[in-house]
C-alpha cells in the first residue's frame, strides 16, 4: 500500500531534511579529528540529548513497521519489551558508574578490564554479528519498506537511498552528528506518530469503541504460559534477560550515555529516555490494533501486518498532516540507522583495529571507523533475504533473534559486577559457549522442517523460553568454570565490581543522584505497574 503524497507533504519532508542536513553540517564544521570526538561526541552531552538519542537509537523504522504490525497481528504482548524502560532505569543507577569510572569507550574494552583481553575480542565479535544480524539488515529491510510506501519506489531502491543519505552525515559527523541530529528526530517521530494515534482513534470512535471491536484478546499483554507465540513467562524473565543485555550492555545504547558530561548528566538522561521509552506503547502498538479494528469492520484494506501504519497514513491523513508523519516515519528510520553505523565503527575500530595497530594515528583510527561502517552495511544487506525465513512478522524476527545472542552477554555483565569471584575464564566459557548455543539454535530455526526428535524441539522450542534456559545454562557455566580455577588478582578489578568499591567510589555514588532522580525513577516504575495492571485483556 503506498502512501500518495502530494506538493505540500514534500514541501515538509524538504523542510525536515534542510533542517536536518543544516544540524549536521553544524555539527561536522564543528567536530575535530580525534577518537573522543568521533566516537563519543566528546563526551560533553546534555542530559536532554543523551535521553533523546537513546530513544531515537531505539525506535527505529522496525518499530514503525515491525512494531505496529505486531499490534494489528497479535495485540499487546510485545508491549512488555516496550516496558523495559525500567531496565533503562539499571543503566543509570547501576551500570553506568562502573563504565564511567573505568574511562572506556566501549563495552568489550570493559570486559578487558574486567577480565582480559580475550574476552574483549570475543564481545566485540559477538557484538558486530549481532549488529549484522538484527540492527542493520532490520533497519535496512525495514527502511525500504517505509521508502517504497512513501515514494512507490522499488524496495531496494528505497533501501539504498536510505543507507546513502544516513551513512553520509553519519561518516562525516561521527557521534556528535548522530545525538544531535536525534534529538530533532526524537520530536519529529513523537509528534507524527501521536498524529496517526489520535486520528485512528477519531476514525474508530475512541477509545472504548476500539476495545470492543478489536477484542480482549488483543488488549490483553499476558497470555499462558503455554502459549505458542508470546508465553508470559517468556516475555517476563525472557524479555528481561534480552532487556538488561540491549539497554545496560550493548554498545549500540550504552555509548550514548558514555557521551554525557558526567555521571550525573548521564543518569538524568538515562531516566529521560526511560519515560520516552514507555511511548512506543501509544505510539505504534495502539495505531497496529486500530489497523486491525478498522480492517474488521471493512473500513480498511490491510494487504499484510507489516504496512499497517502505511495503511493507516493513506487512509486516515489528510495532506499536510501525511507529511508531518512520512517525515517521522523516515526520522525513526535515520536515527536507528546513524546510531548504528557509529556504534559498528567504534567497535571494529576502537576493539580490533587498534588493538592490531597501537600506534595508529587518530586521524587514521577515524577513517578506519568510516571504512568498517561500510563494510557492516553491505553485510546486513546481504543478510535481508534469510530473513523472511526465521519470522514472519519484522518485530518477531528482531526478538528472536536478539534472545538468542543476549543470554550469554548478560550473564557474563551481570556476575561480572556483581560478583568479584568471578574470573576471565569463567566469562571467555560463557562468552563462547553460550554463543554457540545461541548460533546453533538459529541454523537449526532456518532448517526445521528438516529436522525430527531432539533437534527439532531445539528448533522450535518458543524463542522466549529458549532465551531463558539458555541463561541458566550460561550461569552455571560462568560459576563452575570460575569456582573451579584461580580467584582473580583484586587490585586488578578495583572499582569494577561491587565487592572492589572503594570509599571514595561509594562516596561518588551517592553524590551523583539528588531528591529529583529518585522522585522521577520512582514516578515511572509506578506508570509501568499502571499500564501491566491496564492491559489484561
Amino acid at each position: 500500500m503506498n502512501v500518495r503524497l502530494e506538493a505540500l507533504d514534500w514541501v515538509i519532508i524538504g523542510i525536515y531534511f534542510v533542517v536536518l542536513f543544516a544540524i549536521a553540517i553544524w555539527v561536522i564544521r564543528r567536530r575535530k579529528d580525534n577518537t573522543e570526538d568521533y566516537f563519543l561526541a566528546g563526551r560533553n552531552a546534555g542530559w536532554f540529548v543523551v535521553g533523546a538519542s537513546i530513544f531515537a537509537s531505539n525506535i527505529g523504522s522496525e518499530h514503525v513497521v515491525g512494531l505496529a504490525g505486531t499490534g494489528a497481528e497479535s495485540g499487546m504482548p510485545m508491549a512488555h519489551f516496550e516496558l523495559h524502560a525500567w531496565i533503562v532505569l539499571l543503566l543509570g543507577w547501576v551500570f553506568l558508574p562502573f563504565y564511567v569510572r573505568s574511562g572506556v569507550f566501549t563495552m568489550p574494552e570493559f570486559l578487558e578490564k574486567r577480565f582480559n583481553s580475550t574476552a574483549r575480542w570475543w564481545l566485540s565479535i559477538i557484538s558486530l554479528i549481532g549488529y549484522v544480524l538484527t540492527k542493520v539488515s532490520v533497519s535496512v529491510y525495514a527502511g525500504g519498506i517505509v521508502i517504497e510506501a512513501l515514494t512507490g519506489l522499488d524496495f531496494w531502491t528505497g533501501a539504498l537511498i536510505t543507507v546513502i543519505i544516513t551513512g553520509l552525515y553519519t561518516v562525516l559527523g561521527g557521534m556528535r552528528a548522530v545525538i544531535y541530529t536525534e534529538t530533532l528526530q526524537t520530536i519529529v517521530l513523537i509528534v507524527g506518530s501521536l498524529l496517526v494515534t489520535v486520528l485512528g482513534l477519531m476514525k474508530i470512535g475512541g477509545w472504548s469503541e476500539l476495545k470492543s471491536i478489536a477484542g480482549s484478546s488483543h488488549f490483553n499483554m499476558w497470555r499462558p504460559s503455554d502459549d505458542p507465540d508470546f508465553p508470559w513467562t517468556g516475555l517476563v524473565f525472557g524479555g528481561s534477560i534480552v532487556g538488561i543485555w540491549y539497554w545496560c550492555t550493548d554498545q549500540y545504547i550504552v555509548q550514548r550515555t558514555l557521551a554525557a558530561k558526567n555521571i550525573k548528566v548521564g543518569l538524568q538522561g538515562s531516566i529521560f529516555g526511560a519515560y520516552l521509552k514507555l511511548t512506543p506503547v501509544f505510539l505504534f502498538l495502539v495505531p497496529g490494533i486500530i489497523a486491525y479494528a478498522l480492517n474488521k469492520t471493512g473500513q480498511l484494506q490491510l494487504e499484510s501486518s507489516d504496512q499497517a501504519l502505511p495503511t493507516l497514513m493513506a487512509a486516515l491523513l489528510p495532506t499536510g498532516i501525511r507529511g508531518v508523519v512520512a517525515a517521522g516515519l523516515l526520522a525513526a528510520l535515520m536515527s536507528s540507522l546513524a546510531s548504528v553505523f557509529n556504534s559498528c565503527s567504534t567497535l571494529f575500530t576502537v576493539d580490533i583495529y587498534k588493538k592490531l595497530h597501537p600506534g595508529v594515528s587518530e586521524k587514521k583510527l577515524v577513517n578506519i571507523g568510516r571504512i568498517a561502517t561500510f563494510v557492516v552495511v553491505i553485510l546486513g544487506i546481504l543478510w535481508i533475504p534469510v530473513m523472511a525465513n526465521i519470522s514472519g512478522v519484522l518485530y518477531e524476527y528482531l526478538q528472536s533473534v536478539q534472545a538468542y545472542i543476549a543470554p550469554p552477554v548478560t550473564a557474563t555483565f551481570l556476575l561480572g559486577i556483581f560478583w568479584k569471584r568471578i574470573n576471565s575464564k569463567g566469562a571467555l566459557a560463557t562468552l563462547i559457549g553460550g554463543f554457540v548455543l545461541g548460533m546453533s539454535r538459529l541454523i537449526a530455526e532456518l532448517k526445521k522442517d528438516s529436522l525430527t526428535g531432539i533437534l527439532h524441539d531445539w528448533a522450535t522450542i518458543n524463542f522466549l523460553h529458549f532465551c531463558v534456559l539458555l541463561f541458566v545454562i550460561c550461569v552455571i557455566i560462568c560459576i563452575t568454570v570460575s569456582l573451579l580455577s584461580a580467584a582473580p588478582d583484586a587490585k586488578k578489578i578495583e572499582g569494577l565490581t561491587y565487592g572492589t568499591l572503594s570509599g571514595n567510589d561509594k562516596i561518588s555514588n551517592r553524590n551523583r543522584y539528588g531528591l529529583k532522580e529518585i522522585f522521577l525513577s520512582i514516578g515511572l516504575i509506578v506508570i509501568i505497574i499502571w499500564i501491566l495492571t491496564y492491559f489484561t485483556g
